[in-house]
């Protein structure tokens, strides 16, 4: 058998490993959430293991460390975001009519008058419907405990998997050296230089994009909640927190915390300077996202453009569920670096360069021949 046909049967059968493993993920992506969770965190909280295990920190301590600190973050935010945003939906419910009577005073007659539409809301079905469903409003927390009995199964499967990401983040965590040094050893000989720096390009893309996004994250969470609170707004802490936590999702995390901000605006009651104050903060935040924080904390080198992380998310979403979300960023920057690895090879190939002679293209004509 000749090298090159040896070489050709050895790219076919693991392109066909790797087809099958996308079937397998595929088949058992209703049960990965978890492991695909824990695998996302203990990548993002490597770098801080690495960091205390080079300073004579204990690998298995360290990996304690970062994991109960990680979790007390995601605790104090639970407990600060949800009771706020519970008042919120309470608040919002009990004030529907007067919101149906402000927009009728104030947006209708302006959409009537610069866009001819005429759009009157009936505040008094609202008021109706409100008195029919005072309890629901008032009583959200027992209604949602009532559906919880009832989906007891739902509840064990969700608080066992809670219990599990961390339990799979501490192996994955304090066996990340070991898992890179036995894929390096698994990987065929002639392969390995190669495939080793296919990976780590992927981990720079993909670092230097989730960190940084990150990075963006916690500095527009700070921003919106100052700048909230700085403008009246009684919900500025969740309502920022919540701006810069979707941020992640480009224009959504805009778009989304804005109508939230315009919707606690409303609710206060205090005429227009919240509304003003909530149109300035995000249109600074706005131009400090796209000018500022994100060239230089995430940078256009990596490659990751905005609309390519929207259709990842959903394409990925579409085809693996929850999970699909949670691999479309490790995802993307894999196929980035194999689409940057076969442009490269595209452009070395005979069938791109030809066999023929070289055709040097014409030199363009300079100034001073233009008057030929």
């Amino acid at each position: 058998m000749s090298l090159a046909r040896a070489d050709r049967l050895q790219t076919a059968a693991w392109a066909g490993a790797g087809l099958a493993l996308v079937g397998l993920f595929w088949l058992l992506s209703p049960i990965l959430a978890p492991f695909v969770v824990a695998a996302v965190f203990a990548y993002i909280c490597d770098p801080a293991v690495n960091w205390m295990a080079a300073r004579r920190t204990p690998r298995p301590a360290a990996v304690l460390l970062v994991i109960t600190a990680l979790a007390l973050i995601l605790i104090a935010l639970t407990l600060i975001l949800v009771p706020m945003l519970y008042r919120e939906a309470v608040t919002l419910i009990q004030r529907l009519p007067d919101l149906v009577e402000i927009f009728n005073e104030r947006m209708s007659p302006l959409l009537r008058e610069h866009l001819g539409i005429r759009l009157q809301l009936d505040a008094g079905q609202a008021r109706k419907w409100l008195t029919q469903h005072a309890d629901a409003a008032q009583d959200v927390i027992p209604v949602l405990l009532g559906h919880l009995k009832t989906g007891g199964l739902a509840i064990i499967g969700l608080v066992a998997n809670l219990f599990l990401i961390p339990v799979v983040m501490f192996y994955l965590l304090q066996e990340w050296p070991r898992l890179l040094a036995g894929l390096q050893h698994v990987v065929p000989r002639p392969w390995l230089d190669r495939t080793m720096r296919v990976i780590r390009d992927i981990d720079s893309v993909l670092s230097e994009f989730l960190r940084g996004q990150l990075s963006v994250m916690l500095l527009l969470a700070i921003y919106y909640s100052l700048g909230l609170w700085l403008a009246g707004l009684n919900f500025a802490l969740p309502v920022g927190v919540i701006t810069g936590l979707l941020v992640f999702i480009p224009y959504v995390g805009f778009g989304g915390g804005l109508v939230l901000a315009i919707l606690a605006a409303l609710l206060q009651g205090d005429g227009w300077s919240p509304l003003i104050g909530v149109a300035v903060v995000y249109g600074l935040g706005q131009l400090i996202e796209s000018f500022a924080l994100t060239p230089y904390l995430v940078g256009e080198r990596i490659g990751l453009h905005p609309l390519a992380v929207i259709f990842a998310l959903m394409a990925f979403g579409q085809l693996f569920g929850f999970v699909g979300v949670l691999i479309a960023l490790p995802a993307s920057a894999a196929l980035l670096v194999g689409l940057r690895e076969v442009k490269t090879a595209w452009f070395a190939s005979a069938l791109y360069l030809g066999s023929g002679p070289q055709i040097t293209p014409p030199t363009p004509l300079g100034p001073e021949d233009t008057s030929r």
